[in-house]
């Protein structure tokens, strides 16, 4: 087996490894060390023995030794320093498999350890660092450079996240009614937030954080295997494929940002399409309607248009309102307004954006001023949308997109 092929089988073992682990042991940091010393194994021995048959099960026999072993180690030592009787066979309280034994590998746990990283106690920061931690196969110093703060800062950070859910008195289950729901939630927006990231840096001096968008599509992958008749999973890993469809268009050979309309569509990924829009098309047919949903109809029809003349900007408007009617938020409103200046011209866009200034949410992201410099533009108010883009440029910390907004503005102080 190739380096890459053994390294993405070792990544995608990772999570369901360290489930079964925590599912029998329950102990965070015993189970992820003992899957880290179990994963080394397996990247030192298979290259040179071969891939085992169960290559998970061989992978959860190694790690639980090595939790048995930390145990009996810390029973011993306790005896010795407290110097405390111990009821006969403690030592063996948590046994693990013996040489020759099956090791339990048919259950896949991925699903229930993303509700764990997932769980209400943390932040939605701490959430989705400790699901790229211990789910994303991330190393401290991976996760590090995706949040862009030192590794010294980010191990302590999943430290606290992992002593959170302890003292939260979690244990390794999957919820059940009303907490399945809200927590299902949670995980989605997490996996819908690290996506995003990875497809627009919001700092930085890339576009692109590819390892984010990869990892949250795999992710949204496991949810989907198993949820298969979930609508809103099947909405996000539609939304995701389409959206990602398009990351080879979005930049220039300079490395410049292209805006959706002046992307060449014959370079976008027809397979991620195909995929997303019979996702899409399967989930709305026989599942109640959700955000995910509606938001990957709508990035459906912008990449089934041959051109971006083409676009379908009458059923996006519609798909918009519906959606800011099921699942009001600042950026439904804010892309509801350019579809809104498509269909009812540029000052119907800018009306309805008018109701976002006085949203603290809105007032200082860069979006806001960007769309309405794009907005002015098309109705004629150079000098106003000149002012925007640069109020927009100096509200973003991404590199490529300051450029970009830059450069429009000093396109309209050229042309004139």
């Amino acid at each position: 087996m190739a380096a890459e092929d053994l390294g993405n089988l070792l990544r995608e073992l990772a999570p369901q490894v360290l489930g079964a682990l925590l599912r029998r042991y329950d102990g965070f940091d015993a189970c992820e060390d003992a899957v880290q010393e179990a994963l080394l194994a397996a990247a030192t021995q298979w290259p040179v023995e071969g891939v085992p048959d169960h290559p998970r099960a061989w992978l959860i026999t190694v790690a639980s030794r090595r939790v048995v072993d930390q145990v009996r180690s810390e029973l011993a030592r306790r005896r010795r320093e407290e110097a405390v009787a111990l009821r006969e066979g403690a030592a063996e309280a948590q046994p693990g498999p013996q040489p020759g034994e099956p090791a339990p590998g048919d259950r896949d746990d991925t699903l229930t350890l993303l509700f764990m990283c997932c769980h209400p106690a943390l932040t939605p920061a701490s959430q989705i660092a400790l699901t790229l931690r211990t789910v994303g196969g991330l190393s401290t110093a991976e996760v590090a450079r995706a949040f862009l703060v030192p590794e010294a800062t980010m191990g302590p950070r999943i430290s606290r996240a992992k002593q959170r859910i302890r003292a939260a008195g979690a244990t390794f289950r999957m919820p059940v009614g009303k907490e399945y729901t809200e927590r299902l939630g949670a995980v989605l927006h997490v996996l819908y937030l690290v996506f995003n990231e990875g497809y627009t840096a919001s700092s930085g001096p890339e576009l692109h954080r590819h390892e984010l968008t990869s990892e949250a599509i795999r992710l949204t992958r496991a949810v989907h295997r198993s949820l298969p008749d979930d609508g809103e999973v099947a909405g996000l890993l539609a939304l995701m494929l389409l959206t990602d469809a398009r990351r080879p268009a979005r930049i220039d050979a300079d490395g410049g940002l292209v805006p959706l309309a002046e992307q060449d569509r014959t370079r976008w990924d027809g397979a991620a399409i195909a995929e997303g829009v019979a996702l899409v098309t399967d989930a709305m047919s026989r599942s109640p309607l959700g955000p995910y949903q509606l938001q990957a109809a709508i990035a459906s029809l912008h990449v089934q248009a041959p051109r971006a003349e083409d676009t379908d900007w009458p059923q996006i408007r519609t798909l918009y309102r519906i959606l800011d009617r099921i699942a009001p938020n600042p950026m439904a409103t804010l892309n509801h307004a350019v579809a809104v200046a498509m269909t009812d011209g540029p000052r119907a866009g800018l009306e309805l954006l008018a109701g976002l200034d006085a949203d603290d949410r809105m007032a200082r992201h860069h979006r806001l001023y960007a769309v309405r410099a794009h907005l002015l533009e098309l109705a004629g108010d150079r000098a106003g949308a000149q002012e925007a883009y640069r109020q927009a440029a100096q509200r973003t910390t991404s590199l490529p997109e300051q450029r970009y907004l830059l450069d429009r503005a000093d396109r309209l102080s050229t042309d004139r």
